[in-house]
């Protein structure tokens, strides 16, 4: 069996918990890729040394079929590996190293006790929709995919207003910070924020938040994943920029963008005893008194 491990060398991560996903790996014989970015940490603070040609870059050529991306760190790593798979139709576990976690739900505790489920072919696996975005970006993005969500946000002080359509028909002209289109999967993410709802992930629908919208009686829609929505922007004298995810490109005055749920899923794997439920429980702590 194969991993893909993917990480940021920007993580704080520390000796011992290197030497431990090291040891996991290597114990349970798995083959391996990593990379590159992460490749001199792991020989840095682990001692282990990974050959060039177990290396990858930018997007990972074509994997064997059994093949796992193990993602370590928080959900912005998950985020930026899953943008690496390119063709690759691979499961990718979530090892939270970071601090929320919903998408990196296993914990760091245990790697042994995981490798087993993953070895044993144990691990759940979800499948999770993605958006596809086609629009009038600034420079091509790397990929027009996202997994959490696509917005248009304000990039300064000026106020930006976007237009917005579900399958040609006019929700509203959202005035403010700018609009959130999300996946379930995002729903508790940046578009939690925003004030919108928590979304189980298997449910077949997206969801529309404006941000900090000027007229106060604005509030989060939810849509069928079949609709197609249009967002024109509008900038006046203000700059405002695109995001797929964790990734930003500059959105012009008149720029117009078409989001609609891709053809193809991801694959998310989880642990057995972990349920979309428990984490809504755990991190953020409901049914916890804490009244003193």
């Amino acid at each position: 069996m194969k991993i893909v491990l993917f990480s940021r060398r920007q993580l704080t991560h520390t000796t011992e918990e290197l030497v431990a996903l090291r040891d996991a790996v290597l114990q349970h014989g798995f083959q391996y890729a990593v990379n590159e970015e992460f490749a001199p940490l792991l020989k840095e603070l682990a001692a282990w040394p990974i050959p060039a040609s177990c290396c990858y870059g930018r997007t990972l050529e074509k994997q064997p079929e059994g093949t796992v991306m193990v993602c370590y760190g928080g959900d912005g790593t998950l985020l930026e590996g899953v943008h690496r798979l390119g063709e690759n139709e691979l499961p990718v576990l979530g090892i939270n190293a970071g601090h929320l976690g919903f998408l990196t739900s296993a914990p760091t505790e245990g790697l042994n006790a995981l490798f087993n489920e993953l070895a044993e072919g144990r691990l759940k696996v979800e499948p999770r929709s993605l958006l596809s975005v086609t629009g009038n970006f600034a420079e091509e993005p790397d990929s027009r995919l996202a997994l959490n969500e696509f917005s248009i946000q304000r990039n300064g002080a000026g106020m930006v207003s976007v237009e917005t359509y579900v399958d040609g028909q006019m929700v509203a002209t959202y005035h403010g910070d700018g609009v959130i289109v999300s996946t379930p999967t995002g729903s508790t993410a940046y578009a939690l924020s925003a004030g919108g709802p928590v979304v189980a992930p298997s449910c077949t629908c997206l969801v529309i938040a404006p941000l900090a919208p000027h007229n106060l009686t604005m509030r989060p829609v939810v849509v069928p994943d079949t609709s197609h929505i249009q967002l024109r922007v509008r900038t006046r004298h203000a700059e405002a920029f695109a995001t797929l995810d964790n990734r930003s490109y500059g959105a012009s005055d008149g720029a117009e963008f078409e989001i609609k749920r891709a053809e193809k899923p991801i694959f998310l794997a989880v642990p057995h005893n972990i349920s979309f439920y428990d984490a809504l429980r755990n991190k953020m702590m409901w049914g916890v008194d804490l009244r003193g």
